[in-house]
């Protein structure tokens, strides 16, 4: 397979070492090097050369292009352990997504209603985060460009859980198959911020099941933005993870370590700043990307 341009690719990384004649010491210390610049962990990178040493001896091979297919299959193993399948059958299926200010939330809901509409749903998108005035209008440009009706709040500073009532009321009114609920990232409290969720959560459920509570993460910030994130996935029932912003770093290992870190699966992955570049997590097609 041709090497791909994909900007967290390790195939640069990995070169050298696949194009030698032979696997030698050196070819175990440039994948680990490559492993741990890409974000994977001390932990997983460890486990995954442990467990490319066994296989190498078992089967007795020297041949770099061996271990390529060996790597290949051992990170798609691993990522493909929890199912990625996004659940939206119910009518609407109403979709909460969370997590912390700044990880690209309101472009992710942009991109994920295009992504919706190509396939042929309709997609109205609620405003529930009312804290900050231009949170609205930002959100309102990128349902407007991801094809998706917009429920903004009636009045500045509405209660968010009253705005995702409204937002699925609507959707059942006008048959609308997809709902999309912004929700905030930064309250003066955890606690608070978790008790907004909360009552959200209950106000909509009062109306219908919640079919996928989606938590945000950028890729850039690494284990940083996921510790940031613990309180959401401790308190807010997670039920898949995005990962934004993988264009723009080297950083492709963090989709395996943050999805064994919290034993939650990938749902979608970011990979660029365009309103279409937002797709479902496929593991064949994400490790083809990062070996190459």
């Amino acid at each position: 397979m041709a090497e791909r341009s994909t900007p967290w690719s390790l195939g640069g990384a990995l070169r050298g070492m696949f194009q030698k004649p032979t696997i030698d010491e050196t070819t175990w210390d440039d994948l680990e090097d490559a492993l741990i610049t890409a974000d994977f962990g001390p932990a997983i990178t460890e486990e995954v050369i442990e467990h490319l040493r066994a296989q190498v001896k078992r089967y007795s091979t020297t041949d770099p292009a061996d271990l390529k297919r060996m790597l290949r299959e051992t990170l798609e193993e691993r990522l493909a352990r929890l199912d990625p399948t996004l659940h939206l059958s119910a009518r609407p299926a109403v979709v909460l997504v969370v997590g912390v200010n700044g990880v690209g939330k309101t472009t992710t809901i942009g991109k994920f209603s295009k992504f919706l509409v190509n396939y042929g749903r309709t997609v109205i998108v609620g405003a529930a985060d009312t804290f900050r005035a231009a949170a609205v209008e930002q959100l309102a440009t990128w349902a407007e460009r991801g094809g998706a009706a917009i429920q903004r709040p009636q009045q500045q500073g509405q209660d968010p859980a009253s705005v995702a009532y409204q937002t699925v009321d609507r959707a059942m009114r006008e048959g609308i198959e997809i709902v999309i609920i912004d929700t905030a990232g930064r309250l003066q409290t955890k606690s608070g911020l978790m008790d907004e969720l909360g009552k959200i959560k209950r106000v909509v459920e009062k109306q219908t099941e919640i079919a996928e509570v989606l938590l945000v993460l950028d890729a850039t910030t690494g284990q940083n933005g996921l510790a940031q994130a613990e309180a959401f996935i401790q308190h807010a029932g997670v039920t898949g993870l995005v990962i934004t912003k993988l264009d723009g770093s080297a950083k492709g290992g963090f989709v395996l370590a943050v999805q064994e870190k919290t034993g939650i699966p990938i749902k979608l992955v970011g990979q660029g700043e365009r309103i279409g570049d937002l797709t479902g997590f496929t593991p064949h097609v994400f490790v083809s990307h990062l070996v190459g």
